[in-house]
């Protein structure tokens, strides 16, 4: 049974159903769409209130590059766990119902694709993979899991901790904690995803602009387009005169571009538009 909606949400709901029926409709999401999982965003209810670990900084020592590896290791068991929710299962019925052609998302928890949604570019990479940034080779999160273990058989995970959306948890590092080595090259381990202050591959960008120019409307949900990339892909799509619908909770950098814009949680919403 689906949740009773304030008029004005369904207002909007209506105006967004008539700028996006029989279009071929990308999507861009964001952490909004995954708090109902119990993943939290960077800025809204429930956040880890510090600033993320940046690129640079992780590079800058062997030191920062541990402190990241023992709380990821503490954090990623709850992204590993968490279920798709009503949002990504309504994004996903969109796709098979053929009312979104692809979808652009920021988020690195893999949940689009486990609720069954198959045209999607990951912007910022994916938190199951591990890449060796001076060789390139990747392994998975599963083995560099087991390989942390091995070399700290004293790390245990918290049950209850406060974590990113990237899996960072809020606890104290141990001392002695060693981060893996590449097995290849012995040279340092990191998240396939992009850090902040990294850049994005030029590829994946010409991508996600591709997609936007082979799109005939634009969805966005569960983002404040804080972050320049996906801000970019509103203000193209803007450009190419297509209709954008936002629906999030909050204020979004587009709120001034959109065609409407609907303050209301992503799950809610997309549950109303496809399911």
């Amino acid at each position: 049974m689906q949740t009773p909606l304030d008029p004005v949400v369904e207002y909007g709901i209506e105006r967004a159903r008539q700028l996006l029926n029989g279009k071929k409709v990308i999507a861009i999401t964001g952490a909004g769409v995954s708090t109902d999982s119990g993943i939290p965003d960077y800025r809204g209810q429930g956040r880890v209130v510090r600033d993320p670990l940046t690129f640079d900084q992780f590079l800058a020592s062997e030191a920062n590059q541990a402190r990241y590896w023992a709380r990821s290791f503490a954090g990623w068991n709850r992204i590993a766990t968490a279920e798709p929710n009503r949002a990504h299962k309504s994004l996903a019925a969109a796709e098979h119902k053929g009312l979104l052609s692809h979808l652009i998302t920021q988020n690195v928890d893999g949940l689009h694709q486990r609720a069954g949604s198959e045209n999607v570019l990951e912007l910022h990479g994916r938190l199951d993979q591990v890449i060796c940034i001076d060789c390139n080779e990747y392994i998975s999160r599963l083995e560099m899991d087991n390989q942390i273990q091995l070399q700290n058989p004293s790390l245990t995970r918290q049950l209850e901790v406060e974590f990113t959306p990237d899996g960072d948890a809020e606890i104290e590092v141990p001392a002695d904690f060693t981060a893996p080595a590449c097995r290849s090259c012995g040279g340092r381990y990191k998240p396939d995803v992009v850090f902040f202050g990294e850049q994005i591959p030029v590829a994946r960008v010409e991508m996600a602009r591709a997609k936007v120019e082979g799109a005939e409307a634009m969805l966005v949900a569960g983002t404040s387009l804080t972050v320049n990339s996906g801000l970019r892909l509103v203000k193209q799509a803007k450009e190419q005169r297509l209709p954008v619908v936002i629906i999030n909770l909050g204020e979004t950098k587009a709120d001034q571009i959109t065609d409407v814009k609907i303050n209301a949680s992503a799950g809610a919403v997309l549950e109303s538009l496809y399911l």
